[in-house]
């Protein structure tokens, strides 16, 4: 199994590696423990937008209290509940299914379903912004959507101190982190830099592990050779 990273085994290999001699977490002016949460978010934030993960994807169900042509999904505070919506579904109560919406553009539904025009059934739904999705046609009374889509990690801290990807991906984890760092240490390629080939080197470790990474995720979804969950096959005639 994986050794997986800790909060405090991360922080301190990162130090030991960007030769950081000296620091105190409890101190809130160090100036290595200022850019540890800007370091984490430039890593894990960098890795959910290179790797589809499969584990980011959740469902929610939402019932609105009236009918209307869009679809509002709850916020906390200002944050979204979806970072991409991947479909969405209407319980048919004449049916007793739950059948899937199509996703079309707004202005299709627009032209097709105006206001005031067609009510029944959702069939289609289009995004009108990241939280409120057209429907069309317009409902024609109060239905229960599931709503599928991918949401981020919660943030490794000190408070949280294991994530997935601090478990499961603490090579590319670690590899992110200290292209950041190598930022902060004014290491990146320049006439100027200490070291111009530190930071090129530690983006090319990234991603070189991030296709392997990438690979894996596309097994877990059968999105791999012939839409299998078996690794690409080198040598297999006719290729899966």
């Amino acid at each position: 199994m994986t050794t997986g990273l800790t909060y405090n085994t991360y922080v301190s290999q990162i130090a030991t590696m960007a030769v950081i001699n000296s620091y105190n977490l409890n101190d809130p002016t160090d100036p290595f423990t200022i850019i540890i949460p800007q370091m984490i978010n430039y890593a894990e934030l960098r890795m959910q937008r290179d790797l589809d993960f499969l584990n980011t994807i959740t469902t929610a169900s939402y019932t609105p209290s009236t009918v209307n042509q869009s679809l509002t999904l709850s916020t906390t505070g200002n944050t979204y509940p979806f970072v991409t919506v991947q479909n969405i579904a209407v319980a048919d109560p004449a049916s007793g299914y739950t059948k899937q919406l199509t996703p079309v553009s707004k202005e299709w539904i627009y032209n097709v379903y105006p206001i005031g025009s067609t009510t029944s059934l959702p069939v289609y739904y289009a995004p009108l912004d990241d939280n409120i999705y057209l429907l069309g046609p317009q409902p024609d009374q109060i239905y229960t959507y599931s709503v599928v889509g991918t949401q981020r990690f919660p943030t490794l801290s000190s408070s949280n101190t294991t994530t997935f990807i601090s478990q499961y991906l603490p090579d590319i984890f670690i590899m992110a982190s200290m292209i950041y760092i190598a930022a902060y240490q004014r290491n990146f390629t320049s006439a100027a830099s200490n070291d111009p080939q530190m930071a090129v080197t530690y983006e090319t470790q990234y991603q070189a592990l991030m296709k392997g990474a990438m690979v894996e995720e596309a097994r877990k979804k059968f999105e791999a050779s012939g839409w299998s969950s078996m690794s690409p096959a080198l040598a297999a005639t006719p290729a899966r």
